[in-house]
């Protein structure tokens, strides 16, 4: 892994009280095991813990975490469906989800991230990374490994682009046409992996500036993380698999 990939160091972020964590995996040593971890850290609070995916749909109704640690391959109800409800019947703000996982191209993971969740990291992950990447969600940087998540895009939008048969429509993506120029611009570079600071740098705007044009794009389009962002420029179009990267 590059370190574009590595979620930042650094201390949480200023928040009112500490960060509300839901753990939902159907093991019962890794649950216990990420719960216990989590407990000891300071700035952090472990609301509750699901054994499987409807159990975290009725805990993240009951507890409103922050942020969820979501589990994909569950028996029942998938971390995906999971998601897909919690998100969905969230009052506003609703949770974050970090997905984790044993393998970072993982078909369930694109799901997931289509779905709504923030991010994903993986499971053997050490505990700092862990801390880092809940304070990253947490904090707003919804897609803390952007060329990871990139890849991730790449791969599944292919093998989907692979089936088909129809001929790609000309001129811009139909979906993408309530954006503005420099909106549809931040999300492309955004989709190759660039941070926002880079972004900035490539159009000669601020990185607030960037931030707005990526929330107001978010909006237009009904997206709920920068994740989905992603997924949203390469599934239309607007990015395609193994073009030139941002540098």
């Amino acid at each position: 892994m590059t370190d574009a990939d590595r979620p930042p160091d650094g201390p949480l972020p200023a928040a009112a009280g500490p960060i509300r964590l839901l753990v939902a995996d159907d093991q019962f040593l890794v649950r216990s095991g990420l719960a216990a971890l989590l407990r000891a850290a300071p700035g952090m609070e472990v609301v509750g813990e699901a054994a499987d995916g409807a159990e975290a749909v009725a805990l993240a109704a009951r507890t409103r975490p922050d942020v969820v640690l979501m589990d994909i391959r569950m028996p029942g109800l998938t971390g995906i469906q999971a998601t897909e409800r919690i998100i969905a019947e969230a009052v506003d703000p609703a949770p974050r989800v970090l997905v984790l996982t044993t393998f970072d191209l993982d078909e369930y993971v694109y799901g997931a991230l289509r779905a709504g969740a923030c991010g994903f990291l993986l499971k053997d992950a050490g505990p700092e990374r862990l801390l880092a990447a809940i304070a990253a969600v947490h904090g707003g940087d919804a897609l803390f490994a952007p060329a990871v998540t990139r890849r991730l895009v790449e791969a599944f939008t292919r093998m989907t682009e692979a089936g088909r048969t129809d001929a790609p429509d000309a001129g811009p993506p139909p979906a993408l046409t309530a954006l503005t120029g420099r909106e549809a611009e931040v999300l492309e570079l955004v989709a190759r992996g660039l941070s926002n600071a880079e972004a900035a740098d490539r159009l000669f705007i601020s990185e607030a500036t960037v931030k707005t044009h990526l929330n107001r794009t978010m909006s237009k389009l009904g997206l709920t993380s920068r994740a989905q962002a992603v997924v949203v420029a390469y599934e239309t179009g607007l990015v395609t698999p193994g073009g030139a990267g941002g540098g």
